[in-house]
């Protein structure tokens, strides 16, 4: 059964800035002032019912809005390849759309690089069709739920399918349909080297940004372009959510010397 809507908040939207960590941290990230948090779906356990719902109780109780999910789908559920299996593929995205209208999500991204990434000897046309039957699938479940599925492009080290976001956009224009859109992710373009102003090109399809810097650690601690990134969001008028998805060593200290440069970069 399909999820129920949820209603938005009314009101003008605003760039909003959060993290992509473990919900233990929901708190810490409500006392920094940020926006909401980004939670991995995957560990939820969503073909386990029982555990599933043990799992959802401290995300229901979050401190801080839990609106994007992301790690979709995990590294033994292939949605590409011969171990495929359509059937239960489909019960997985189900769930998901329960789990995300039951925590008020909005956005889910798509990486999952070990369940979509093109097995050797897998026919890449075949493999096209297996990613586009999957986001046709979403794009069923996700009416009217509120949520949107944003295609993350990876970099060729995780995935190799979607490496830009010229190839997300290009998937998500075969589906055509506004439940689905596409990420970009700071790391991954610039692991691919591709051109900030992709930005720029695809403006239309982005639904999501994650962030990083130099070594993939947090947002201004690095050497990555941010005046070009920030400037080039801005201009194209992306109102949307920024999740921060780095490693770190020293939460507090870290998730807050960079929620405070995001802010001055996107003032």
């Amino acid at each position: 059964m399909r999820a129920l809507y949820h209603k938005p908040k009314v009101g003008m939207r605003m760039v909003q800035f959060g993290w992509c960590t473990g919900i233990k941290d929901a708190g810490l990230l409500n006392t920094l002032g940020f926006d909401f948090i980004e939670l991995a779906l995957a560990p939820l356990q969503l073909e386990q019912p029982e555990e599933h719902k043990r799992l959802m109780e401290p995300i229901l109780e979050s401190p801080i809005p839990v609106k994007a999910f992301n790690i979709f789908f995990p590294g033994n559920l292939k949605i590409v390849g011969p171990e495929a299996d359509p059937q239960r593929i489909r019960r997985y995205i189900a769930a998901a759309a329960e789990t995300l209208v039951q925590a008020k999500a909005s956005i889910m991204v798509l990486g999952s690089g070990g369940a979509r990434s093109v097995p050797e000897g897998w026919e890449r046309e075949r493999a096209e069709q297996q990613l586009l039957q999957v986001l046709s699938w979403c794009a069923q479940e996700f009416k009217d739920t509120g949520v949107t599925l944003a295609i993350e492009p990876l970099n060729r080290k995780e995935s190799n399918i979607i490496n830009s976001v010229a190839e997300g956009v290009y998937y998500a224009k075969q589906i055509n349909d506004p439940v689905v859109r596409v990420l970009a992710d700071f790391y991954h373009m610039d692991e691919e080297k591709e051109p900030l102003t992709e930005l720029r090109e695809h403006k239309d399809w982005l639904a999501h940004i994650h962030l990083a810097d130099t070594g993939r650690r947090n947002p201004g601690s690095g050497q990555y372009d941010y005046e070009t990134f920030s400037s080039l969001l801005k201009e194209i008028g992306y109102n949307g959510m920024i999740s921060a998805e780095c490693k770190i060593e020293e939460p507090e200290r870290e998730m807050a010397e960079s929620l405070q440069f995001v802010k001055n970069m996107w003032k």
